[in-house]
Parts: structure tokens; C-alpha cells; sequence
């Protein structure tokens, strides 16, 4: 799965789980500030993602922007290979 295709569904669900506009969702977007997120929407927004991709994510530490969850997620599906 290239890199456009993860952004793209994290994308997705980000825009689904805050309300947001996808054009305000962007890789610099930072999660909590940009979009105003609070914990419930962030927890929303982890576990859709781990069932969308079949991965785990045990914390949220270090991950601020959406550009760094598509790494993550990247790095996961790496690892799983």
C-alpha cells in the first residue's frame, strides 16, 4: 500500500470522526490543534484506523500531525510483511 493510498483512508476517517473538511485535513495538519479534537474524537479516530488496517497502536505519543500517523501506519503495515 503506497503512501497516497494510507493518507487517503486515514484521510477518510479522520474527516468522518471530526466532521472536518478533507481539504483542512492535510499530512501538516496537527490532529489536536488544527481540528480542535479532543480525546474522545482522537480515540475514535486511533480505533478506526487500527480496524481499518489490522494494526495496533498503543499509544498516541508522538503522534501530532496527520502526517505522522500515515507514517506510523506505514511502518506497521511494514512491519507485519
Amino acid at each position: 500500500m503506497t503512501n497516497d493510498e494510507i493518507f487517503s483512508k486515514v484521510q477518510a476517517i479522520i474527516v468522518d470522526q471530526t466532521g472536518e473538511d478533507a481539504d483542512k485535513v492535510t499530512l501538516t495538519t496537527n490532529i489536536k490543534q488544527d481540528l480542535d479534537a479532543d480525546s474522545l474524537d482522537i480515540f475514535e479516530v486511533i480505533n478506526e484506523i487500527e480496524d481499518e488496517f489490522d494494526i495496533k497502536i498503543e499509544t498516541e505519543e508522538g503522534i501530532e500531525t496527520v502526517s505522522d500517523l500515515v507514517t506510523f501506519v506505514e511502518k506497521q503495515l511494514a512491519d507485519k510483511e
